[in-house]
């Protein structure tokens, strides 16, 4: 909990938090997965209901927390469904920077253009959810004004060869890496 240290559950993540010895400050979603158990647990004035079906717990969780730096956890790797809902979630609220994290790797939407200092050789995937205009500088494969689109070409499996210095000309490019760049990922974005 060093770089997060306030902890907001969505929906049925309070049972999760509190199984592992976590008690979340606040819970947000539609609650149609949290227990009783958590209910009475936390208390009702934890809890944030937003009753609309219309976007997932994730994505109310989001747009819900002002932090200057969101971190969630438990958003990939179960079901493939709700990651890219959590990805369309990324994109749609850019304004509100978030890194998904996950078993192996962490996820982020680039805002317009960043700068990380990571490790010689470690796999950096850039996937475009609109088409766009990308300019990466620091990689094995560094391209400038190259042209990506979720249709055509996207940038996985590529590998860090100096500083990484990124831009795109407008919203939805995401940027995965290990897990292991979350100090550094957390310190550029909020730089």
């Amino acid at each position: 909990m060093i770089h997060a240290p306030n902890l907001v559950a969505a929906d049925g993540g309070a049972d999760r938090a509190l199984a592992l010895g976590f008690e979340p400050l606040r819970v947000v979603g539609d609650m149609d997965s949290v227990s009783e158990d958590a209910r009475e647990a936390l208390g009702e004035d934890r809890f944030q209901q937003i009753d609309e079906q219309d976007s997932t717990d994730f994505d109310k969780a989001l747009r819900s927390v002002g932090a200057p730096l969101v971190i969630g956890v438990g958003f990939l790797g179960r079901r493939l469904d709700h990651e890219l809902a959590c990805l369309n979630s990324l994109v749609r609220h850019a304004d509100r920077p978030c890194v998904l994290l996950g078993e192996k790797d962490l996820c982020f939407h680039l805002p317009g253009e960043l700068a990380l200092e990571l490790p010689m050789g470690m796999r950096l995937s850039l996937f475009p959810m609109a088409g766009m205009e990308v300019r990466a500088e620091g990689l094995v494969w560094s391209f400038d004004g190259l042209t990506m689109a979720p249709w055509d070409k996207v940038g996985t499996s590529n590998e860090v060869a100096g500083p990484v210095r990124l831009r795109a000309d407008r919203s939805g490019l995401l940027v995965m890496l290990p897990r292991a760049a979350l100090a550094q990922v957390v310190e550029a974005l909020l730089a």
